[in-house]
């Protein structure tokens, strides 16, 4: 017998028709994603807000960026997950326009960021000497408003504006169903949700990253070339030009992981709506979990490529945080 969601309502949403044993693996498999993505974040909150040393404005970006992942897991992936095995929303219809928008904002604001860090790393590596007076505290400021801010704006007004059903009214009439929670983009909506959401910022970064990495194998070709003489002289550029290269060649690592994850949702999210909404709601799902994945695996590359990271990480298991000025530690050669 078809199990509805809401069983003494017409008009009632299907429950997922899966055994018991398929529902108990699928629910072991997101929590074990949600923790992961909890617990790394937090460590990424907690290290940089303690540690003084780690008190720079890229780690602030750094620190902004890790809170709003830390957000998807905590406030996003629960109910995403619920949704997921069971096909019902149980958590009342305004909560679902408040999930979906704050779904999408967390979403959008994570890619601004990573934007940000790329100028940002960009300046650091391609113009050293003027680094410090083109990116301080307050640039890096007004940074984190806007990737907080426009992401917000745009969400939540689209979402509560139904700016999403635009010309997609029909379609959502017939699919509409009590106990259940999804976005329906119109073709229009579809297209510009990606590309502000997405297909910009992911320009942008790219765009930069190539910049920077041909900029940084022409710097490393000179430092080559320097002759025995000067070598003392310039062993101190040349570490902190290393140290650099490596935050880039990381923070680029971190960009691959997230174009990665998250283009394939946002493709059928802008061409789902022209096929006639062709791609079954399943796969979608699972893309979205696809994308989610990237706020696990921020904290992964970190703790895999900084060193800082790694040790903070050991001091914050065994307690040492909370040991009297543990904050001035120096996790790293200045």
């Amino acid at each position: 017998r078809m199990q509805l969601c809401c069983e003494s309502v017409n008009g009632s949403c299907i429950r997922s028709s899966w055994s018991n044993s398929i529902r108990v693996s699928m629910y072991i498999f997101m929590i074990c994603i949600i923790l992961a993505t909890v617990v790394g974040n937090l460590t990424v909150i907690i290290s940089i807000s303690h540690f003084k040393q780690l008190h720079t404005p890229t780690n602030f970006l750094i620190l902004s960026m890790a809170t709003v992942d830390f957000l998807l897991g905590f406030l996003i992936m629960p109910c995403s997950m619920v949704r997921s095995v069971e096909h019902c929303w149980y958590f009342g219809e305004l909560f679902c326009k408040i999930h979906t928008s704050t779904d999408i904002m967390l979403s959008t604001a994570s890619i601004f960021h990573l934007s940000f860090i790329s100028i940002d790393r960009y300046y650091a590596v391609c113009d050293p000497l003027r680094y410090k007076s083109k990116i301080n505290t307050f640039v890096i400021l007004v940074m984190i408003f806007i990737s907080w801010m426009v992401p917000a704006a745009f969400a939540f007004g689209m979402i509560f504006l139904d700016l999403n059903l635009r010309g997609a009214e029909d379609i959502y009439n017939h699919i509409h169903c009590a106990g259940g929670c999804f976005v329906i983009f119109s073709e229009t909506s579809g297209v510009v949700a990606s590309i502000v959401s997405f297909y910009i910022p992911g320009f942008v970064m790219l765009y930069i990253y190539r910049k920077i990495y041909s900029i940084a194998k022409r710097q490393a070709r000179s430092i080559d070339a320097i002759s025995q003489k000067k070598m003392r002289f310039e062993m101190k550029h040349h570490i902190s030009f290393c140290r650099e290269r490596k935050a880039a060649k990381t923070l680029g690592i971190i960009m691959g992981v997230f174009l990665i994850c998250w283009s394939p949702f946002f493709f059928f999210t802008a061409t789902n709506p022209f096929m006639n909404y062709a791609i079954p709601p399943i796969l979608i799902d699972a893309l979205v979990w696809f994308g989610y994945l990237n706020s696990t695996f921020n904290p992964i590359v970190y703790a895999f490529f900084y060193m800082w990271f790694r040790r903070a990480l050991k001091m914050i298991l065994f307690g040492k945080v909370f040991q009297q000025d543990s904050s001035r530690t120096h996790l790293f050669l200045e």
